[in-house]
């Protein structure tokens, strides 16, 4: 089966939890109520169905390839990126005075998952060029905006982020590129970039690469980092393109997954230097990039949940087709479709939960982005922006890692066909696996969420959320619902976890740091998938009205079910991760390294 999005989902998630009436009640989103977000929505699932869908497989099976220094993307993709550029889809989120739409991030992120559901190598061109964008917006020259950033916004040209070499993954302390200045202001850019997503293609007319490098004589470490835009075509200033600038992709990669989009190796300044234009101040680089990879981070999450919804949607196709066995209750007397027995259906479910779950948490996180950005009151930006924050390392960790399990029960529901690549399930699993080591491994994040997110506040940014999460157990024992009170229970249960873990973290990430980074993942873990559960017990109280309110949907019944089966099911395991971070911290560093 192709690709159907779920638009009345999405749209539900919108209104009811992530509060688009607030948000288009802020300055310059007046025009983004929830008519247009049904109209952009409707016509991106159009266009992603149609256009990009078709092209997943062929991606998978006829990838991008390079012969002397040029990439060919799969059949296809050229012409549909034009039409992508033609509808306006890079332009979304971005200023109108870029010649954007200016629409709010909780909008523009449920079309981000449309396109990564449909083809995720395809979509990773436009996620950095997002990147590139918001970093230029940030930290930019006038003069910088005024040449790159209209071309980017409209998907003229696409952009990159170059960080990785060789001998630096995620370390980029390590980083040796360096940038020699020129009398003209400009610096010429020499070294070697490995693992740069489309550094490479033939979809647009230009590539602009924002690249790490040192400058000679910058301090050692992260603090000599510089960020300088290098733009493949060199550019006027009259916006003309005009010589190829000194660098050049030396190969790309043979990938697990997500075949279609070239992951090149890029080689500066072999003939004579890359020309570069700083952004920014020097050594200020780290923390500009930083702007790129925060964007990055909550679009791969949103990867996660859009490859997910794809793996579900077929999964529950084939178990509606494929016939086998008798159900084990003899309510059907001859073999019959195995979406009737209980752990296929157990497996769907799950699928379905984490899905719905992540996307709701995803959304809710859109909506704080867009109040820490456009609120008129100060006190409400810093809350919400203390609130995403504390969110970005969940939706990027926990929906990448749950896409794994999504997408492997996908395979599982197929069962020996899922193992054969002709029936499609198992791209998804191969696709899926990436997402949680680029843009920053689980771990990293985990890190990022215990040091950043957590001790240097000593908890109270997760202890002001999970009052939040008090409130609505409250609202659902209130309800009267056995429903509700089934979930509110498992809430509880789950938030008080939380509530030791953070704790636990915050006492312990000074007096003893292996302590607290040794359950650093599941702390993660344990943070997404409260926050996630939390999202359907709102879902769930909003479902239980409409239906008293008449609009006896099954949509609203499946509303409650899903939210049931996620606090039965995946918040029950909360109680157990606390146990492992506070109690079994020691045991993770026990044994000796030679010991292993």
């Amino acid at each position: 089966m192709s690709y159907v999005a779920p638009v009345k989902d999405m749209l539900f998630n919108i209104e009811h939890l992530a509060g688009l009436a607030e948000v288009a009640a802020m300055p310059g989103f007046e025009d983004a109520g929830i008519d247009t977000a049904q109209a952009v929505l409707e016509e991106s699932a159009r266009f992603n169905q149609e256009v990009l869908a078709p092209l997943n497989w062929d991606g998978d099976q006829k990838p991008s390839s390079w012969s002397d220094g040029v990439v060919t993307t799969t059949p296809g993709f050229k012409e549909a990126f034009t039409q992508f550029v033609q509808g306006g889809w890079q332009g979304l989120q971005h200023p109108a005075d870029y010649g954007g739409q200016g629409l709010p991030k909780t909008i523009g992120a449920a079309c981000i998952e449309m396109v990564n559901s449909a083809n995720m190598s395809f979509a990773l061109c436009p996620l950095l060029t997002d990147g590139a964008i918001e970093a230029l917006l940030t930290a930019g020259s006038d003069e910088l905006k005024a040449i790159y950033l209209e071309k980017l916004v409209s998907g003229q040209w696409t952009g990159t982020m170059n960080l990785t070499e060789p001998q630096a993954g995620s370390d980029l302390a390590m980083v040796r590129s360096r940038a020699e200045p020129q009398p003209d202001g400009s610096y010429k850019v020499f070294g070697t970039k490995i693992f740069i997503t489309y550094g490479e293609h033939d979809m647009a007319e230009n590539i602009v690469h924002l690249v790490l490098a040192r400058v000679s004589g910058a301090p050692e470490g992260v603090k000599g980092i510089s960020l300088f835009v290098v733009p493949k075509f060199l550019v006027g200033k009259d916006g003309s393109l005009r010589e190829r600038n000194d660098v050049h992709c030396v190969s790309i990669e043979h990938k697990l997954g997500i075949k279609a989009s070239p992951t090149a190796v890029l080689q500066y300044g072999d003939h004579g230097g890359a020309i570069a234009y700083l952004v920014g101040q020097e050594n200020r680089g780290l923390e500009y990039m930083f702007i790129m990879m925060n964007a990055a981070r909550y679009a791969v999450g949103v990867q996660g949940i859009a490859i997910a919804e794809r793996a579900y949607q077929k999964a529950v196709a084939f178990a509606r087709e494929r016939v086998q066995s008798r159900p084990v209750d003899g309510s059907i007397k001859a073999s019959a479709p195995i979406i009737h027995h209980p752990d296929v259906k157990r497996m769907l479910m799950t699928m379905r939960a984490y899905t719905e779950g992540c996307r709701a948490m995803a959304s809710v996180a859109a909506a704080a982005y867009d109040a820490a950005h456009h609120h008129p009151d100060a006190d409400t930006r810093k809350q919400n922006q203390a609130f995403y924050e504390y969110l970005v390392p969940l939706v990027k960790g926990y929906s990448t890692e749950m896409s794994l399990e999504v997408t492997s029960l996908g395979v599982q529901v197929h069962g020996g066909m899922g193992f054969i690549e002709e029936t499609g399930a198992a791209q998804y699993y191969r696709d899926a696996r990436i997402l949680p080591i680029y843009e920053g491994t689980t771990a990293i994040q985990a890190n990022d969420l215990v040091g950043r997110k957590t001790a240097r506040d000593g908890g109270q940014t997760a202890l002001a959320i999970a009052a939040r999460v008090e409130a609505t157990e409250q609202q659902l024992l209130a309800s009267g619902n056995a429903d509700a009170k089934a979930v509110a229970a498992r809430l509880s249960a789950a938030r008080t976890a939380f509530a030791d873990v953070v704790r636990f973290i915050a006492e312990q990430s000074k007096t003893a740091p292996n302590a607290a980074f040794a359950g650093s993942v599941p702390y993660l873990m344990l943070a997404g998938n409260l926050m996630a559960g939390w999202q359907l017990g709102r879902a769930l109280l909003v479902a239980q009205q409409q239906i008293a309110d008449g609009n006896d949907d099954t949509f609203f019944h499946a509303k409650i079910t899903t939210a049931r089966f996620y606090a039965d099911h995946l918040l029950t395991k909360a109680p157990g991760m606390r146990d492992s971070i506070v109690e079994g911290a020691g045991s993770v560093y026990a044994l000796a390294p030679d010991a292993f």
